[in-house]
């Protein structure tokens, strides 16, 4: 079981980490921007097909990528980079902090963290012990979301996927979706569809920087 919309008692519980990026000037802003973000990737023919799509409609994102996955393809990592989408880290093995060690957690993330050159963090799965991310929030943002697409799940239809993105997702969303061969199936027919869409709705596809975290200075 999964939660497509992450509820505010969740938030609530683990207010360090970053579910959504806020919108600042609400009543002056008129641009509306959504948070496309992929994990587990780089892999052969699921990530260069992700990138190929982005370009086509000039939109950025951010790749959670898995170190391991960086080791075995870093020519498609290269890829991502240039084109200017942004990258964090998945952990080096894609590990559960509920079922690892602290330390050897801690060391797995430090790992990948080494090769992406990030401060951006997501834990596989979400999961994270609280132990864990005290240390790891000294060094890493820990990114999260506000909606999950599902794409990863075998049993979904591409309808429900699509819409637990587009019932869900607004202005400042972070929405995951993975760029593995286990989702590929869904995300190839789904990903289309929603950045139609919100290319439609007048959405602008951003990256995850620094900048999404700079105070407000107006």
């Amino acid at each position: 079981m999964y939660l497509i919309k992450t509820p505010q008692f969740i938030r609530k519980t683990f207010p360090g980490f970053i579910w959504n990026i806020e919108t600042q000037n609400e009543k002056v802003k008129k641009d509306k921007d959504i948070y496309l973000t992929f994990d587990d990737g780089p892999v052969e023919d699921v990530t260069p097909f992700v990138l190929d799509l982005l370009q086509e409609y000039e939109a950025k994102a951010t790749f959670f990528c898995v170190g391991e996955n960086i080791d075995n393809n870093p020519q498609i990592f290269a890829d991502l980079q240039e084109q200017g989408h942004a990258v964090g880290s998945h952990s080096y093995n894609h590990l559960s902090g509920w079922a690892t060690d602290n330390n050897d957690y801690v060391s797995n993330v430090t790992k990948a963290a080494e090769l992406s050159s990030s401060n951006l963090f997501r834990p596989p799965y979400g999961r994270i012990k609280p132990s864990q991310a005290k240390v790891i929030q000294k060094d890493f943002k820990i990114i999260m979301w506000d909606v999950l697409s599902g794409d990863f799940d075998p049993k979904i239809t591409e309808e429900k996927c699509y819409d637990n993105v587009v019932s869900n997702a607004h202005d400042g969303s972070i929405v995951v979706f993975h760029d593995s061969h286990k989702s590929f199936p869904i995300l190839k027919k789904v990903l289309p569809k929603v950045l139609d869409y919100y290319s439609q709705a007048g959405y602008n596809f951003k990256s995850i920087t620094e900048d999404c975290f700079a105070p407000n200075l107006n």
